[in-house]
């Protein structure tokens, strides 16, 4: 049976490292979906049922919480990054590019 869309998102989320973020993009890319970066913000927002995927590390391309409002409460995602070390300003992590994770670069395909 082929993996739906969703689980081949949560796979990947599944392997973001703690102390790492990545982007909706980045993932959508990463399973060959280039522009499917907003149906990726559906499939986070769609995993908080199972612990077992960091949703809280998938953020937008500038590393905003743009996903924050599908947490249980407006800081919950902030706090689980900042339990990982993450600083976060304003909703937007500080030095993004020191703790991104792309998976193109990081997973062999």
């Amino acid at each position: 049976m082929e993996a739906s869309f969703f689980d081949n998102v949560f796979e990947v989320a599944k392997l973001i490292p703690k102390g790492r973020v990545t982007s909706y993009g980045a993932i959508a890319a990463y399973i060959g979906m280039k522009r499917s970066a907003r149906m990726v913000g559906y499939a986070m927002n769609a995993s908080h049922s199972d612990k077992s995927i960091p949703a809280h590390r998938v953020v937008n391309r500038n590393g905003l919480l743009t996903g924050k409002h599908h947490f249980n409460g407006p800081d919950e995602m902030e706090k689980r990054l900042k339990a990982e070390g993450i600083k976060v300003k304003n909703d937007k992590i500080i030095n993004f590019d020191k703790h991104f994770w792309d998976p193109a670069t990081e997973l062999k395909l």
